[in-house]
């Protein structure tokens, strides 16, 4: 099988082809291209068996490479925080990977590749997919309970959602807080990541919320966050996330 990995940062290009090697010695790694231009050149030209592409690249998001160019390969899409394609990735029968991405979650996605490498993968299918990806209707507010109360926080005034002790808070710019009766996974699928980044398993903050920024021991970053967090809790972002972050703070 040949495959192409599409994915901006090298270090998480190569761990991927190293997994996929340990899944299946046969998987041949053709080419690790990092951006939309590199992509759409190389596409022109070449036919993979399968793509693994990462959905957020340094010069745009990997679906204006189908946009730009006529592909019949079926694609798995890894992202680090979108979840919001499950429907879709299902009913076009492409898989997507969260990062980090898990072995076992890898060996899902071969697995199913292989149990569909016979059906006629269409670019009619392929369209439909970027075509409900890039519609999707991002979470406008957010219900709360006060008491006996019950009230809606616009995504605008949220600054930031953080887990303790297995409850999910959501702070707003003004400093209130409120409980969620819903997951950070679940929460990362209905964020608009332009505006919100998760930056490790516990904190998914806006854009707004930065304070300031420091760097931190192993190459990560502590975020002074407004308002700030309670609980003794400090905004680091993982080590996976950080080269992410950074992208992000640039977009």
């Amino acid at each position: 099988m040949e495959v192409l990995i599409i994915e901006d940062e090298a270090i998480t290009a190569r761990k991927l082809e190293v997994m996929l090697n340990r899944i299946d010695a046969s998987i041949l790694v053709i080419a690790k291209l990092e951006s939309v231009r590199q992509s759409v050149l190389w596409l022109k030209t070449h036919k993979p068996d399968l793509i693994f592409a990462d959905i957020h690249l340094s010069d745009g998001p990997a679906f204006e490479i189908f946009r730009q160019v006529e592909i019949n390969t079926p694609v798995i899409f890894t992202t680090a925080f979108d979840q919001y394609a499950i429907e879709a990735f299902k009913v076009n029968s492409i898989d997507y990977l969260l990062k980090p991405v898990s072995m076992e979650a890898l060996k899902q996605a071969v697995s199913k590749y292989n149990n569909l490498r016979k059906t006629v993968f269409s670019q009619a299918d392929l369209s439909g997919l970027v075509e409900n990806l890039m519609k999707r209707d991002y979470q406008k507010r957010f219900m709360v309970t006060i008491g006996q109360k019950i009230r809606t926080v616009p995504v605008e005034q949220v600054a930031y959602f953080f887990a303790y002790e297995k409850i999910v808070f959501l702070v707003t710019t003004d400093n209130n807080k409120y409980t969620l009766d819903q997951t950070l996974d679940a929460l990362a699928g209905k964020l608009n990541p332009l505006f919100f980044f998760r930056i490790n398993r516990k904190l998914v903050i806006g854009h707004a919320a930065i304070g300031s920024m420091h760097h931190y021991p192993k190459s990560r970053v502590k975020v002074e966050l407004l308002p700030p967090l309670e609980y003794d809790m400090d905004a680091i972002v993982s080590v996976e996330r950080t080269e992410r972050f950074k992208q992000w703070l640039n977009k």
